[in-house]
């Protein structure tokens, strides 16, 4: 059948909520040398559904993946696979990849993702997961991203981790924040054996903005105090937002995204006002100020009526910064769909 009438059956046929399930959306590769060659990885859907679906087209971000899939009809329990192979042809850099996976009934497509680190010669265990170990519980980091998180969903993301030793390591978990679950496969760690260090997070209802999650490893038994750190930005979910309620949307406008403070002598604290137009139908609201500069604090940041104007502001503990130049950056989690994240800035010299 064409690919331009499976994409029009697939238009008819809009379902508004998921019925598929994925084993993976991310392959992690690892750290492979320039003579592994292509490197191939298959990802796995089962239909839950009670309709029958069909991949109808996949496509790849660069023509140095290639990509085959399912072309059969896969019914209520049946499984489809997509297979991505990375040519590996560029030498040695990390590299991410997506692809985009088209099937019928869904309304957008699903993100495939494969990564990993090309070294033009093979690396010891020591050299590449040494950095951030915890005894003979090697990490590249102990400082891991998870990225955005939609309010009412969950988010997740996977890295490689080695055992450094000599003998199978069991990793176990304590102190793990709210809404956060990780775990190590295979679990315990062969000797000198690579694992999976996976974690997904799914954040209560009402949280917002910067999150610094955590959770500490107990291995083999022993837990050292040490904790690894897990970034994610909360911000809210629009994904079901209707056509109506877009057009009503509030759309904040801020008469500046920069403030200059100039010269200070960083012993005191500081007024930032940044003032807002919303220029769209309904109240403007930002849920949470974050910014990953010390001495930053919230004065008042009061919702913006339709059409209204307002002003945010801040307060600068100039005794946090540090001499010299200095970029603070403000981030706003907002109830606006065009602009959910809004980025602000103040500049200063510190004498």
């Amino acid at each position: 059948m064409k690919i331009w009438l499976l994409a029009l059956l697939a238009s008819l046929t809009l379902q508004t909520t998921s019925n598929i399930i994925w084993d993976k959306t991310i392959h992690d590769f690892g750290d492979v040398s320039v003579s592994d060659g292509p490197l191939s990885c298959t990802f796995t859907l089962t239909n839950k559904g009670e309709e029958p679906v069909v991949i109808y087209e996949v496509v790849a971000s660069c023509g140095c993946t290639n990509v085959s899939w399912s072309k059969n009809t896969i019914k209520t329990g049946e499984t489809g696979t997509v297979t991505v192979t990375y040519k590996n042809e560029d030498g040695p850099y990390p590299f991410e990849k997506n692809v985009s996976c088209y099937i019928t009934g869904q309304t957008r497509p699903v993100i495939l993702r494969l990564r990993g680190v090309v070294h033009d010669k093979k690396k010891s265990l020591e050299e590449l997961y040494g950095a951030g170990k915890i005894g003979k519980f090697g990490l590249k980091s102990r400082e891991l991203k998870l990225g955005t998180v939609k309010q009412g969903l969950s988010a997740s993301e996977a890295v490689q981790v080695a055992n450094l030793g000599k003998k199978p390591l069991r990793i176990e978990w304590k102190d793990v924040s709210e809404g956060l679950s990780i775990s190590v496969s295979p679990n315990p760690i062969p000797a000198g054996g690579i694992a999976t260090l996976s974690y997904s997070y799914t954040p209560k209802e009402g949280i917002y903005g910067l999150q610094t999650l955590s959770a500490s490893p107990i291995i083999d038994g022993k837990a050292d105090g040490t904790t690894l750190e897990i970034d994610a930005h909360v911000r809210e979910n629009f994904d079901g937002l209707d056509e109506p309620r877009r057009k009503n949307a509030p759309v904040p406008v801020f008469e500046t995204s920069t403030l200059d403070l100039g010269f200070i002598d960083g012993k005191g604290s500081i007024e930032l006002v940044f003032k807002c137009t919303n220029k769209g139908k309904s109240p403007f609201h930002i849920y949470k100020v974050d910014s990953r500069t010390d001495g930053v604090s919230v004065i008042s940041a009061p919702d913006v009526q339709a059409g209204g104007k307002g002003v945010l502001k801040l307060r600068l503990d100039s005794s946090k910064l540090p001499k010299g130049e200095n970029v603070i950056n403000i981030i706003l989690t907002t109830n606006a769909p065009l602009r959910p994240v809004l980025n602000l800035f103040a500049t200063a010299v510190i004498k």
